[in-house]
C-alpha cells in the first residue's frame, strides 16, 4: 500500500484562531497524532504531560503530549498531540480518524467515510 497525505489543521482549543494547517500522513499504525513542536508552540498549545511511546522501529522515547482541535475533510475532533521533532513529517494517528468516522481505503489509497460510527464494539468482551 501506498502513502496516503490529508490536509489537517490544528487549532488551539483555548484560542481558535490560533491554528497551523499542514499536510499529515495517515498511519493507522500510530494511536495519536505527531505534530512538529515548533508548530505547536507557534499556536500556544503547550504541553501538558509526557509519556513513554514505542516507535516503529520498537525504540522507545518519551515525548510531551497536549490536547488540540484537529479538523480534516470537513470533520472536528478533539485529541492528543505528540510534540515531536521540528524536522519529522506531521502523522494523523487511528484516534483522530476513528473519532471523525474516518478509514483508509487501502485499495484505493484513499480516506472514506463510514456510514456510520461504530459506538459499541463488534467482538464481545
Amino acid at each position: 500500500m501506498g502513502a496516503t497525505h490529508v490536509n489537517v489543521t490544528v487549532r488551539n482549543l483555548a484560542d481558535p484562531d490560533r491554528t497551523w494547517e499542514g499536510e499529515f500522513l495517515v498511519d493507522t499504525g500510530a494511536i495519536d497524532s505527531l505534530v512538529p513542536r515548533q508548530h505547536l508552540e507557534a499556536i500556544g498549545i503547550a504541553p501538558v504531560g509526557t509519556r513513554t511511546d514505542e516507535l516503529a522501529d520498537g525504540s522507545r522515547r518519551s515525548y510531551d503530549h497536549g490536547v488540540a482541535q484537529i479538523e480534516f475533510m470537513d470533520e472536528i475532533v478533539a485529541g492528543k498531540v505528540v510534540f515531536v521533532e521540528d524536522e519529522t513529517e506531521p502523522l494523523l494517528g487511528v484516534t483522530a480518524l476513528e473519532a471523525a468516522g474516518i478509514e483508509v481505503d487501502p485499495r484505493n489509497e484513499r480516506l472514506k467515510r463510514l456510514s456510520a460510527i461504530r459506538l459499541k464494539s463488534l467482538t464481545p468482551v
